[in-house]
């Protein structure tokens, strides 16, 4: 599968049916989430669980042309804890066909008020049904902290489980309305991700932005049906609890970037250039920017079929 070939961007009658309404879309302005209907079938599902296995498998259809910085890159060395593996709608055609369909990047359009979705990353899941494993529990953070290099805040991100997802398997769990709040005590740290970051510090931080917003922090466990997802604001605090159930939580986390996005250069107060995995992997504009639109990594998702074809 050539990740640059453009998919045909039409909808059945009956995948019209599961797109987002208007007062879905309200929800999500309001509320920073949303539940969606069934978007896989049971069959498609499965299929992304038989994929992802020869992927843990170590079956590729591609490697990347360069190891990015901050790769997030499981083998079976690391042991039984939580793993996260990035890149895999480029990496694997068995999970990119599933990953890439076209109503997956309509329901975000819809809800990000855009004509255009392109996929930003994709991180493979697979939380270990072991209660007390540390790394099964994930702080809560906004991920649009860590996008620092793109220009966009309407980037966001499907959680996608390969089987019903509640509490007992340590389902995402989302901070209401909290990607509406104003922003204090910013400092470089915020840009790392979660996994780098002091889980205590994550917490003061969600604390004492939502006491700088007058704002009651409520805690919203996504409950996901198997075929569902739930999509999220890039500004949404969300985090997980650990793996309660006797079976293994797994998920792709696909996040996805609006048609207007681009890289900005950020500078942190060291001076130095904060960098995203991306930007030694993409192609480079005419200016020397990495190039956030490169149909190998960031592929186009959806565009409105009114919206004219732009070259690649």
């Amino acid at each position: 599968m050539s990740l640059s070939v453009t998919p045909t961007f039409t909808l059945t009658e009956e995948e019209q049916s599961l797109l987002p309404s208007d007062s879905d879309v309200a929800f999500y302005a309001e509320h920073g989430w949303y539940l969606t209907k069934k978007l896989f079938s049971d069959s498609e599902v499965d299929e992304l669980i038989a994929a992802s296995e020869r992927y843990y498998a170590g079956q590729r259809d591609r490697k990347l042309p360069v190891r990015p910085p901050r790769l997030a890159s499981w083998d079976p060395s690391k042991g039984d804890v939580q793993r996260h593996n990035d890149y895999v709608h480029y990496e694997h055609d068995g999970l990119a066909r599933l990953l890439r369909k076209p109503l997956i990047g309509a329901v975000a359009a819809a809800l990000a008020r855009t004509d255009e979705i392109r996929v930003f990353q994709s991180t493979l899941i697979y939380k270990p049904p072991i209660a007390a494993e540390p790394t099964n529990v994930v702080p809560w953070h906004f991920d649009k902290h860590y996008w620092s290099t793109s220009t966009s805040d309407n980037m966001l991100t499907a959680f996608i489980p390969f089987h019903d997802c509640g509490e007992e398997m340590g389902t995402i769990t989302m901070v209401d309305g909290s990607h509406r709040w104003r922003e204090t005590g910013r400092d470089d740290s915020m840009t790392r991700h979660f996994a780098d970051r002091d889980s205590g510090d994550l917490e003061r931080m969600l604390a004492g932005n939502a006491a700088y917003n007058d704002a009651e922090v409520v805690k919203v466990p996504m409950i996901i049906p198997k075929g569902h997802m739930s999509f999220h604001h890039c500004r949404t605090y969300h985090g997980s609890l650990t793996n309660r159930s006797p079976r293994p939580r797994r998920a792709v986390s696909f996040h996805l970037q609006d048609g207007a996005n681009a890289y900005r250069r950020f500078v942190l107060s060291t001076g130095e250039v904060l960098a995203y995995n991306h930007d030694v992997l993409v192609r480079r504009l005419p200016d020397g920017r990495p190039d956030y639109s490169d149909p190998d990594f960031c592929p186009v998702l959806w565009r409105s079929p009114a919206t004219p074809l732009q070259e690649d």
